[in-house]
């Protein structure tokens, strides 16, 4: 039996050119008077997907959550779920089921009733509901606190009973919305991972709105980083991190360091891009079209980026002198904040893969700033 992490490797329905999305976003726009929340969005997602929906504070991924689960309409365009139009369609006769950030349990029914209260409301059989109960307390690993209420729960046990009403009804596809928000750090690293195996052993889509860059990381098959009620790009989790499409998305996810420069030389696979701000001249790898004297911008995480004391061998690219004035041990990992001779403050990040380093880097040092040519990307837009 293959497992279910062998299964999730090798998923990527959107490579096919065969395979039809289950649900589909057709030129979708949402008002609320005056204002647009959603602008004309089209968007793709797959049977069995893992799908989060990125972004920060009224960028409209609640909204077209909401829009999917029946709870608003669009004013335009169409939403299409395995090839029906949900226009019209109440919440209670769409095959999804919706999880919400409050879990919204009723606090004068135990485990079990919260997660039998929906089939109860659809007219199951009693030896029915209570082998699916019992099915869905296993699956959550809940069987010990079927008969409490949800006061004597945990946050992270309160949330495991929300998820199991939610997929008791067996929906076709299931709505997050920030469901890890009142979650700590540790627990909420822990249920990631979890809902990523429910979600497999289920086979349903997921679709997951958050704020959260690490947990749509974490979670999803693919992302769609949102800004202003447009899609700013959907790709997997690592294509967003390694390859935005834009200065946005380089800037929205994870941290990193962006220059502004022009164009000076072009060769066949190399570009040189003159910052005269920052003193630097950098080279990178042509990843897209540019010509001389156009405006671009380049992005390079601060683990691409290379500290030390020696001067590297070429300092006409790709390197720069400051002085690290700025130091945060993570543990695993240790952040430098380098002041360039320009002002410019850069990030390198360092893995700690070794518990002690001979003669470690200090605060106050010289030190030289330098990377490879494949090391960031090439801004356009």
């Amino acid at each position: 039996m293959k497992s279910l992490g062998s299964f999730r490797r090798k998923f990527a329905p959107w490579n096919d050119p065969e395979a039809k999305p289950y649900i589909s976003f057709e030129n979708v726009t949402k008002k609320f008077g005056d204002f647009t929340a959603v602008d004309d969005l089209s968007l793709t997602i797959y049977n069995r997907e893992f799908f989060a929906l990125l972004g920060a504070s009224g960028c409209g991924k609640s909204t077209l959550l909401r829009m999917l689960a029946g709870f608003e309409e669009p004013t335009s365009g169409r939403i299409l779920l395995d090839g029906q139009d949900m226009r019209g369609i109440p919440p209670y006769k769409r095959p999804v089921n919706m999880m919400f950030q409050s879990y919204a349990l009723f606090p004068h029914m135990t485990v079990e009733g919260n997660i039998a209260f929906g089939l109860k409301q659809d007219g199951m059989p009693a030896n029915e509901i209570a082998a699916r109960v019992a099915e869905m307390l296993k699956l959550v690993k809940l069987e010990q606190f079927a008969k409490r209420k949800p006061h004597q729960l945990s946050g992270g046990q309160r949330q495991r009973v929300a998820l199991a009403r939610c997929v008791a009804k067996r929906p076709k596809v299931l709505l997050l919305d920030e469901p890890l928000g009142a979650l700590d750090k540790k627990l909420r690293e822990e249920t990631q991972f979890e809902l990523m195996d429910l979600q497999m052993k289920l086979g349903l889509t997921f679709v997951v709105v958050t704020h959260d860059q690490e947990e749509a990381m974490t979670m999803a098959d693919r992302i769609a980083v949102m800004d202003k009620g447009k899609v700013k790009q959907v790709a997997t989790p690592a294509e967003v991190y390694e390859a935005p499409n834009s200065k946005f998305v380089a800037d929205f996810i994870g941290n990193v360091n962006m220059f502004e420069g022009t164009v000076s030389t072009v060769v066949p696979g190399k570009v040189d891009i003159d910052v005269p701000a920052d003193k630097i001249t950098i080279r990178t790898d042509a990843t897209r079209d540019c010509a001389a004297g156009q405006s671009v911008g380049f992005a390079i995480r601060p683990e691409k980026i290379r500290l030390s004391r020696k001067e590297p061998a070429n300092t006409a690219v790709n390197a720069a002198h400051g002085e690290l004035y700025d130091i945060a041990y993570f543990g695993d990992m240790t952040v430098f904040h380098v002041r360039l001779e320009s002002g410019r403050i850069i990030k390198a990040a360092s893995l700690n893969a070794v518990r002690t380093v001979e003669d470690p880097l200090g605060y106050d040092d010289m030190v030289w700033v330098n990377f490879d040519t494949d090391a960031g990307i090439l801004l356009t837009a």
